[in-house]
């Protein structure tokens, strides 16, 4: 960890303490840290924007419950994230994952630079996760979007990290076969001959 993550973990335990006490404000301010972050992650297990919500509340809504009984064993945003992971588990097994566009999806947040070209590369690259697990698509969100260690994901996933690194490496290789077929061009596939 480097002095920013740790000055950002000092910062969220303090207000899991004022959780703990029963701060409401500590709780707005934790909400509105992570709100984007846990926007990002879960849309890596569903892109429905109504279980997206549902499943951030309920995680707040346990971390507000449990703020006293955190242990410190891990960093505060591994704790929340563990716990977004496993609400959102539950609300797949309660609402399925029906597909929603895009545009539902990225609301607002949407970059603005080349619409045509960044919607293009966004169906293109969402169309490759799709072919993943969930597993495989969490896991490369928390290291590669959220900046997770193989330890940290470990801990939010409650797998081993030999686990998370199988996961991570399967991903990878079925990304590297399946975004050249997506693009359109066959002679990029790794091992095909010319």
């Amino acid at each position: 960890m480097n002095d920013a993550d740790i000055e950002a973990d000092a910062a969220d335990r303090m207000l899991l303490q004022r959780m703990a006490a029963g701060d409401r404000v500590a709780l707005a301010t934790l909400y509105r840290g992570y709100h984007g972050r846990l926007c990002r992650f879960l849309s890596r297990l569903t892109r429905r924007p109504d279980v997206i919500e549902e499943v951030i509340n309920d995680c707040f809504w346990i971390a507000w419950q449990k703020a006293g009984s955190f242990q410190g064993d891990s960093r505060v945003s591994t704790w929340i994230m563990g716990i977004a992971y496993r609400c959102g588990l539950k609300a797949l097994r309660q609402h399925g994952d029906e597909p929603m566009e895009d545009e539902a999806l990225y609301g607002d947040h949407a970059p603005s630079h080349d619409p045509g070209e960044e919607r293009e590369l966004r169906d293109w690259l969402g169309k490759a996760l799709d072919c993943l697990t969930v597993d495989q698509r969490v896991v490369l969100e928390l290291v590669y979007g959220v900046g997770h260690s193989l330890n940290d994901v470990a801990v939010i996933m409650q797998c081993p990290v030999g686990t998370v690194k199988a996961r991570l490496f399967h991903a990878r290789v079925k990304l590297r076969n399946v975004l050249p077929d997506l693009a359109g061009d066959p002679s990029m596939q790794l091992g095909s001959a010319p």
